[in-house]
């Protein structure tokens, strides 16, 4: 077990952001489409590895839940611009299902809602946002739990991570690969009105949905033996 835990947070933490780089300052924006698809397959090998034989189908029913969730709340508030309830959920799969099935909810909603929205070279960076997210949320899963307010401090830190990564994405597509520092400091003041609504966005879905969502999965987790 622990060989496969470590080798998750390899995939996840090291691997996925080397292929993502390499997309982003090699390969170009033509690559997109084959890095989405790296950094789903990678993305996907730890959670078949944490699998039980007797818990697979149920894991991976639940998996297409969260994931269907995600999605059809990003489309329903797409008129909003930005307020989307994707965070919130992927933080809510990662606490009570795990490191690996968080990562596995962020990677594949970006992937999956993209297909509505449009994909493109930044697929793969909201790919790796959301998936950083549930799986910190995985790591913090107790405290975030037993605390109400840990949970809404963590919900508005990743607004902010999330913004900060997909401002990365945008210096480098501006600048042919390259990382400026100068125009990274400038997209960042330039989207503070938009990490206000990240932020706000996921608290609000937080305090709704983690009443709701805690109880039937707990009871979800207690039946099915997940």
């Amino acid at each position: 077990m622990k060989v496969k835990t470590v080798l998750s947070y390899v995939i996840s933490l090291i691997l996925i952001p080397i292929v993502i780089a390499l997309g982003a300052v090699i390969w170009g924006k033509q690559s997109y489409a084959a890095i989405s698809a790296a950094v789903a397959v990678l993305a996907c090998v730890p959670f078949f590895l944490s699998f039980e034989n007797k818990k697979n189908t149920r894991r991976i029913v639940l998996l297409a839940v969260m994931v269907a969730l995600s999605v059809a709340g990003r489309i329903i508030f797409a008129p909003i611009q930005f307020f989307k309830p994707v965070a919130a959920i992927v933080i809510l799969a990662g606490m009570y299902f795990g490191s690996q099935f968080g990562f596995l909810t962020g990677a594949l909603s970006a992937v999956v809602s993209d297909f509505y929205f449009g994909q493109g070279p930044w697929t793969p960076f909201q790919m790796f946002s959301w998936g950083i997210i549930g799986l910190v949320a995985g790591l913090l899963s107790n405290p975030l739990i037993k605390s109400k307010l840990l949970l809404i401090l963590y919900g508005a830190i990743s607004g902010v991570v999330f913004s900060l990564i997909m401002d990365i994405w945008t210096v480098l597509s501006l600048d042919g690969g390259e990382f400026n520092i100068d125009r990274f400091s400038a997209a960042v003041a330039t989207s503070l009105p938009i990490i206000g609504i990240y932020v706000i966005s996921n608290i609000i879905f937080l305090l709704l949905l983690s009443p709701l969502f805690g109880k039937k999965i707990e009871r979800l987790k207690t039946k099915y033996g997940i």
